[in-house]
């Protein structure tokens, strides 16, 4: 069982991805942007991010960057839908910041899950 972050804008994901990954046996706290992720990250032990891209406050891009700064041991898989640029250049920027894994949305929660296991499972 693993400590976990989701943020994301969107409330329906987040609900959707704590419900598969709690179904798997972990626990999931919730941000709604980046801003309320990187207070998340300086109250609580967070063994993985899942992070969307697009979002206010702060973005992923930016979570990413302080991620790898103050907390490189946390694993990170970044996800998007895209925007003005479309979700690859997005994703793209996300793994060359230090992103572990990028996925495009829509993508299955059952995908996800496989992702975030074999983070935990590397050493």
């Amino acid at each position: 069982m693993a400590d976990i972050l989701v943020v994301d804008d969107d409330e329906s994901i987040r609900c959707a991805l704590r419900m598969y990954l709690e179904r798997d046996g972990h626990h999931i706290v919730e941000a709604e942007n980046g801003l309320q992720g990187v207070r998340v990250l300086e109250e609580k032990s967070i063994d993985l991010v899942i992070t969307d891209i697009l979002m206010p406050e702060k973005d992923g891009l930016e979570m990413i960057r302080i991620l790898r700064k103050e907390y490189p041991h946390i694993r990170i898989i970044a996800i998007s839908a895209g925007g003005r640029v479309g979700s690859m250049d997005y994703l793209m920027m996300a793994k060359g910041l230090g992103a572990n894994h990028v996925l495009s949305k829509p993508f299955r929660c059952g995908q996800l899950v496989i992702l975030v296991n074999e983070l935990l499972n590397m050493n």
